[in-house]
C-alpha cells in the first residue's frame, strides 16, 4: 500500500500531527491477554482524544511475537476502535526484526487494516547503512512507514545524518519518530530530512520522553548553504502518551496553539520540566529504563484501567525505589493526571 491510496483524512491527520500513545498489552495474573481491559484502553485512548494508536510497538512488549499475540492484539485493537468511533483514527503498527519478519508484519497489518508500520531497527545492530536503507526499501514496499530512532540505552542503534537524508528519501516514508534521547541526534534526523527535500511529505514526530512540551513547542532553524528553514516537531508517537493521556492531549493542543503565536508561554515551557519529571519514575530512568513498561502499567493499573502490572516476562517489573518515585510524582504532580476522567468514564469502558 502506498501513503496516496490512505484516507485522506487519516492521511491528514497524520500530516498535520496528533497524538498517538504506545499502547501497551493487558494481562491477567496467569500472564494471559486480558481482552476486556485490552479493549478498555484502545477506549480510554480514543476517548481521550488521541488521534490514532501505535500497537504491537515497545510498550505493547516485543514478545507478543514470541507467543503467538502479534496479530490477534492487532487484530483487536482495530476492532474494538472501529466499534467504538466514527472520527478518523491513524492506527500504526510496530513492525520488528531481519527483513523477512518485518515484510511479514507488514502484510499482517496491511490486511489487518492498519495505515502505517513504526519500523524498528534493534535487529539491523551488525548491519551497515547501506544494509539498512535496503531492509526499510522492502519493508515500504508493503506499507508506509514511520521511522523509529530509538536510544541505545533501550537497543537502538546510532544512524547519521546521511542515513536520515537516504531514509527520508523512501517515497513511501511518512513519519519518523525521534527517540534518541539526544539533542545532537534529533537534529541529524531534523537534517536529513531537510535534504532529502522531504518536509512536506514526511512528518517530524517526537519520542524524546526527556523534551517532550519543548520538542513541540519549540522552532528548529536549519542552515543549509546559507538558506535557514524553520522546521517543526508536529505530533507525539509515545510510551508516555500511554498514561494520563487526556492530559496529555489537552497538552499537545496548548503546543499546536503556542506555535502559531509570536511569544511562547513560559508557563508552557516551564511545564516540560514537570512532564519530565513524571517521566523520570514512570520510565525508571534511575534504572536505565528497566521499569519502563512496569511503570506505565503501575499508573494504568492504579486507575483501574489494567488488572496489575504483570509482564510477559516474568522477571519484568519495578526497580528497586521506582514505586517510591512514582508516589512522588503522582503526589507533586496529581493535577496533570487524568484521574477523574477515567473514574467517571471506567465502567463504560469496561462494559
Amino acid at each position: 500500500m502506498h501513503h496516496s491510496e490512505m484516507k485522506s483524512d487519516v492521511r491528514g491527520l497524520i500530516a498535520e500531527g496528533t497524538v498517538i500513545p504506545a499502547h501497551p498489552l493487558a494481562l491477567d495474573a496467569t500472564r494471559q491477554l486480558d481482552v476486556s481491559h485490552q479493549r478498555a484502553l484502545t477506549r480510554y485512548y480514543i476517548d481521550a482524544g488521541a488521534g490514532g494508536l501505535a500497537v504491537g510497538v515497545h510498550t505493547t512488549q516485543f514478545a507478543i511475537r514470541e507467543v503467538g499475540l502479534y496479530r490477534p492484539v492487532l487484530e483487536l485493537a482495530a476492532e474494538t476502535a472501529a466499534a467504538w468511533t466514527n472520527n478518523p483514527l491513524a492506527l500504526v503498527a510496530g513492525l520488528a526484526g531481519p527483513t523477512a519478519q518485518a515484510v511479514a508484519e507488514a502484510q499482517t497489518a496491511r490486511g489487518i487494516g492498519y495505515h502505517a508500520g513504526l519500523l524498528s531497527l534493534a535487529a539491523m545492530k551488525s548491519a551497515s547503512e547501506d544494509d539498512i536503507i535496503a531492509h526499510c526499501e522492502a519493508v515500504a514496499r508493503e506499507i508506509p512507514l514511520i521511522g523509529f530512532y530509538l536510544q541505545p540505552a533501550v537497543g537502538g542503534l546510532l544512524l547519521s545524518s546521511d542515513f536520515w537524508r537516504r531514509f527520508a528519501a523512501i517515497d513511501n516514508v511518512i513519519a519518523i519518530k525521534m527517540a534518541p534521547f539526544n539533542r545532537y541526534r534529533t537534529l541529524d534526523v531534523l537534517r536529513g530530512v531537510l535534504a532529502a527535500g522531504a518536509l512536506d511529505r514526511v512528518t517530524l514526530y517526537t519520542g524524546n520522553d526527556d523534551h517532550i512540551l519543548l520538542d513541540l513547542t519549540l522552532p528548529f532553524d536549519l542552515r543549509d548553504q546559507g538558506v535557514t528553514t524553520r522546521v517543526n516537531i508536529r505530533g507525539g508517537l509515545l510510551g508516555h502518551w500511554s498514561v494520563w493521556t487526556a492530559s496529555a492531549v489537552m497538552q499537545f493542543k496548548r503546543c499546536q496553539a503556542a506555535r502559531g503565536g509570536d511569544q511562547l508561554p513560559a508557563d508552557l515551557l516551564a511545564l516540560d520540566a514537570r512532564v519530565t519529571d513524571c517521566n523520570s519514575a514512570f520510565f525508571d530512568v534511575a534504572n536505565n529504563f528497566h521499569g519502563c513498561i512496569a511503570g506505565c502499567h503501575e499508573i494504568l493499573r492504579r486507575q483501574g484501567l489494567l488488572q496489575g502490572i504483570w509482564c510477559l516476562d516474568p522477571a519484568e517489573g519495578l526497580s528497586p525505589c521506582q514505586m517510591q518515585e512514582i508516589d512522588r510524582v503522582c503526589r507533586e504532580h496529581a493535577d496533570l493526571s487524568d484521574d477523574d476522567f477515567v473514574a467517571t468514564n471506567l465502567s463504560k469502558w469496561l462494559s
